[in-house]
């Protein structure tokens, strides 16, 4: 007797879940039950329809939908996340979503195989909010959709016989960027044992796309050069893990366009616009690169590289990585200041957190604190919410602000669970050595130091704290030339007066104290309500022989901290040199 034929198609499968459905229903079962059928009517059934799709079946949070084109299961799981995203009221409904295109088994109405399975497994690694296609989605939808895809590597997915490749979609939008304003921004886990750059993380951050830069001398040579320099732009910022960056074929889609900037951002789905030029005289070249807000039209960065035209590769390297060093300050700040005063904490805790450590102050960095241990309530695997609280910790400990011996402990802490729920990142790794070197454990923090300059050296975010790891090791020089590569990259940093002042007490070490006085005086102007700025100008006036400037330094010194005590002065100066802190209290009488 003849086997019954099993019945077979080529399909695009959508699998989707509720991100946190458990905790959801624990937390509100009725009121979590009326939010998903709320969206389920409103928003997920109508899209799934508009794009041709068939709802094969629900579970209580997640659902498989079949459609014969991967451009429709693409298109709606986009149109979908778009819509979620704009529903902000409690409780907050997030889906995950993979797709794959794969051969599947037909039974009556259900549908089986490995293409339904590598769908389940895709939905799986996704992030709230977010989406992961298949490398066989991907090759359908490459040419046909402008959705700034990102490359996410090949995954071992569980009970999948073979490696598959994984690419994230950044939806269209612009307005959901938390996690984002976290400098490096990891969050969330892996589900599928291995912690991955998801979708869903890249769809609630910036996105930016980096156009092809004009050739001014209309020479093959330099098109090349071009060429050159926009894809190792795009695999460079590609690198950091906040950021979601269009790959280069949907970049270089836009070569010889001259269209409003604002238009091809819609076009691209971006929010943020990298473009620039190139122009060659003799044996001289100069690079233009400037960044620019796709929504408003204005220029938010700008800056101009003029090098001779030699040892190309080299020359591009440098260029490439000082262009990139220095759009990441500009981007972190630009979305942390946002276009009004500082963001509801009770509604946006996460920025809240990123604004008030940019507005570095006594108050706000506290409040920074108290931002982003909420947003950790909320999201206990918040990343960049462990990393606010290091950077505000590390800040309140430099600056003398600190109002606990245990500060030290708690920034240690802070970074380790960073490090933690992302080995990976390299901000959390450059915070977790500076946490290391306030405990006294010089050693580890410089090997944790030179990892994270490793993993990302073009990042001014690690310059800085890598520079104070080095700083307290006693690597004085070397720390002062990544300080003020980090200062010349962004030299309306935030902390620039901490910076500035740290860079003095190098020169002092280095028995040059007379090329710290001009950073002292500096650091002192910038932010005179700092006790750590006004000591490092008495010390190094002291050195000098400038004894009634000491003398001033020293009760301004007072007047920002009056209970100041040598144990504050410990606290303050973790340096591997035990004579230095010994020196200041000396200084300030208070040995």
């Amino acid at each position: 007797m003849a086997e019954a034929r099993v019945e077979r198609r080529l399909a695009a499968i959508l699998a989707a879940d509720v991100a946190g459905y458990s905790r959801l229903m624990g937390a509100d079962e009725v009121g979590t039950l009326a939010a998903l059928k709320t969206r389920r009517r409103e928003i997920v059934d109508p899209a799934i329809s508009a794009h041709k799709g068939r709802i094969v079946k629900t579970t209580g949070d997640g659902m498989l939908v079949e459609f014969a084109s991967a451009v429709d299961a693409v298109t709606c799981a986009v149109a979908v996340q778009e819509k979620m995203a704009e529903r902000t009221a409690e409780p907050r409904i997030q889906f995950r979503i993979g797709i794959n295109v794969g051969d599947i088994i037909i039974d009556g109405d259900d549908i089986f195989g490995d293409g339904v399975n590598v769908a389940a497994r895709l939905e799986g690694i996704a992030e709230p909010g977010g989406i992961c296609i298949s490398s066989a989605a991907y090759d359908q939808v490459r040419d046909k959709l402008a959705f700034p895809f990102v490359d996410l590597g090949d995954h071992a997915l569980k009970n999948i016989a073979r490696a598959v490749g994984v690419y994230g979609i950044a939806a269209k939008d612009m307005t959901r960027e938390e996690e984002a304003v976290g400098a490096s921004g990891d969050a969330g886990d892996d589900r599928s044992g291995a912690r991955t750059r998801s979708a869903g993380e890249r769809g609630t951050r910036p996105s930016l796309a980096v156009l092809p830069f004009d050739n001014l001398s209309h020479d093959a040579e330099i098109e090349a050069f071009c060429d050159g320099l926009v894809e190792d732009a795009i695999t460079a910022l590609s690198r950091f893990r906040w950021l979601n960056v269009v790959s280069r074929n949907s970049s270089f889609s836009q070569k010889g366009r001259s269209i409003d900037i604002r238009k091809i951002a819609r076009e691209l789905s971006v929010r943020f616009v990298l473009e620039g030029s190139v122009r060659k005289s003799g044996a001289r070249i100069r690079v233009t690169a400037q960044l620019i807000d796709g929504i408003s039209g204005n220029h938010i960065w700008a800056d101009r590289y003029d090098r001779d035209y030699s040892a190309v590769f080299d020359l591009q390297d440098e260029i490439v990585r000082d262009i990139v060093a220095s759009l990441e300050y500009a981007l972190w700040i630009t979305l942390v200041r946002g276009d009004v005063g500082a963001p509801n904490p009770a509604s946006s805790p996460l920025r809240a957190a990123g604004w008030h450590i940019a507005e570095c102050t006594h108050n706000g960095n506290r409040t920074a604190i108290a931002c982003a241990t909420r947003a950790l309530e909320t999201n206990p695997k918040s990343v960049a919410a462990y990393q606010y609280l290091a950077n505000a910790y590390i800040v309140d400990l430099i600056t003398g602000w600190t109002e606990d011996e245990a500060d030290a402990g708690n920034l240690l802490e802070a970074a380790r669970r960073a490090t933690s729920l992302s080995p990976g990142d390299y901000l959390s790794q450059g915070l977790y050595a500076v946490g290391l070197a306030f405990v006294g454990n010089h050693d580890e923090a410089l090997a944790y130091a030179r990892r994270a300059l490793a993993l990302n050296s073009n990042s001014t975010n690690v310059l800085g704290p890598c520079g104070n790891v080095l700083s307290f090791y006693g690597e004085a020089r070397e720390a002062n030339e990544m300080f003020e590569r980090m200062l010349r990259l962004a030299p309306a940093h935030f902390f620039r007066a901490g910076f500035l002042s740290q860079m003095a007490l190098n020169w002092l070490c280095l028995g040059a104290p007379e090329r710290g006085a001009p950073l002292a005086s500096e650091a002192v102007k910038l932010k005179p309500e700092v006790f750590f700025c006004h000591i490092t100008c008495a010390k190094i006036s002291a050195s000098l022989g400038r004894h009634d400037a000491a003398k001033v330094a020293i009760a301004d010194a007072y007047r920002c901290r009056p209970d100041l005590d040598s144990a504050l002065i410990n606290i303050m100066f973790p340096h591997r040199d035990r004579s230095i802190p010994r020196q200041f209290s000396e200084l300030l009488g208070v040995a």
